[in-house]
C-alpha cells in the first residue's frame, strides 16, 4: 500500500475548506490524527517516512487562525502521549521524526506571524501543558525527546532574527520546571538538553561580540586598530565565560543549580545577549551575557 498518495493531499483541502469555515472540534481533530498516526505507522520505507512526516508536519499551514493552528498541535501531542507506549522499538525512529517535523512546523507558522509575542506565549503554554508540566500525560520518552531537539530546531528556524530576550521567553518554561520538578529524569534532560547546549554556545557568543567591537572600531577611523585582529580573551577566560553566561541565565530561574559537565556543539547557535545594547569600547552598559 502507498501510504503517500493522495490522502494527505485530500486531507489537507478538506482542512483548507473546513478551517475557513465552521472548523474543526477538538474531538474531530484526534479522529484526524488518529488516522495520520497509521498512516505513519504503516510507512516502512526510510525515504518515504521522512516525505510523510514532512507533509504531514506542514497540514498545519492549511489552519486559517492560530487558535485552530493551536488546537491541531495540542491533538498531535494528546495523540503521541496516548499512543507512545504501544509503539514498538522498530518503529519509534520514524515517530522521533515526526515529533521533531511537527516542532519544526509549528515553530515555522510563529515565525510567519512574526514572533508575535501573544502567540508566542500561548505556544509555549500548550507544549508546557501537554509534554512537560508533571500533571501532564506524556511519557517519559516524549518528554526526554522532546527536550532534545527544542533549541536544536529553535535554532533551525529561529536563530537570525531571534534577539536575546525573545530566546530566553523560550528557554523560561524549561527553567519553571526544572525549578519545581521532583522527577530526576526530567530535571537531567532539562540540565542536558537547554543549560549545557547554551553554556556551550557562549565562546560562540563572545567571539561576536569582540568581533562587532572590532568592526565598530574601524567604522570609527581608529587607524591604529583597524588593522588588528579582534582582541582574543587569554587561554582559559573562554571556559570563564562561559560559565557566567550559565550562571546569568540561572539567576533568572529561581532553585536552579548551575549546570556541570561536558556538552556538545549545536549549530546555528542562538543569540544569548541582548543585540540593542551599545557596543561601543566608550559606552559604559555592558552587554548581556
Amino acid at each position: 500500500m502507498h501510504i503517500l498518495g493522495p490522502i494527505p493531499a485530500l486531507l489537507k483541502q478538506k482542512l483548507d475548506v473546513k478551517s475557513s469555515s465552521c472548523g474543526f472540534t477538538h474531538d474531530e481533530l484526534l479522529k484526524v490524527w488518529k488516522g495520520l498516526f497509521y498512516c505513519m505507522w504503516m510507512q516502512d520505507k526510510p525515504l518515504l517516512q521522512e516525505e510523510l512526516g514532512r507533509t504531514i508536519a506542514q497540514l498545519i499551514h492549511a489552519f486559517q487562525t492560530t487558535e485552530a493552528q493551536h488546537l491541531f498541535l495540542q491533538t498531535f501531542w494528546q495523540t503521541m502521549n496516548r499512543e507512545w507506549t504501544g509503539i514498538d522499538r522498530l518503529r519509534l525512529d520514524k515517530f522521533y521524526l515526526l515529533m521533531r517535523m511537527v516542532l519544526h512546523e509549528s515553530l515555522k507558522a510563529l515565525k510567519t506571524q512574526g514572533w508575535e509575542e501573544r502567540h508566542m506565549e500561548q505556544l509555549l503554554a500548550l507544549l508546557t501543558m501537554e509534554i512537560l508540566h508533571p500533571d501532564s500525560q506524556a511519557p517519559n520518552g516524549v518528554k526526554s525527546h522532546f527536550i532534545e531537539i527544542f533549541l536544536e530546531e529553535l535554532a533551525k528556524v529561529g536563530a537570525d532574527e531571534l534577539t536575546a530576550d525573545q530566546n530566553f521567553r523560550f528557554i523560561e518554561p524549561f527553567c519553571r520546571i526544572a525549578a519545581q520538578t521532583k522527577d530526576s529524569v526530567v530535571l537531567h534532560n532539562i540540565t542536558r538538553g537547554i543549560f549545557e547546549t547554551i553554556v556551550e554556545q557562549a565562546p560562540f557568543a563572545i567571539e561576536d561580540l569582540m568581533n562587532e567591537m572590532g568592526a565598530e572600531d574601524v567604522s570609527e577611523g581608529d587607524e591604529e586598530e583597524q588593522d588588528e585582529p579582534p582582541e582574543k580573551l587569554p587561554r582559559g577566560e573562554d571556559d570563564h565565560a562561559s560559565h557566567v553566561t550559565c550562571l546569568h541565565l540561572c539567576s533568572t530561574c529561581p532553585g536552579l543549580s548551575r549546570p556541570r559537565g561536558p556538552v556538545s556543539v549545536l549549530a546555528p547557535s542562538l543569540s544569548l545577549r541582548n543585540k540593542h545594547v551599545p557596543l561601543s569600547p566608550s559606552s559604559h552598559s555592558a552587554a548581556s551575557p
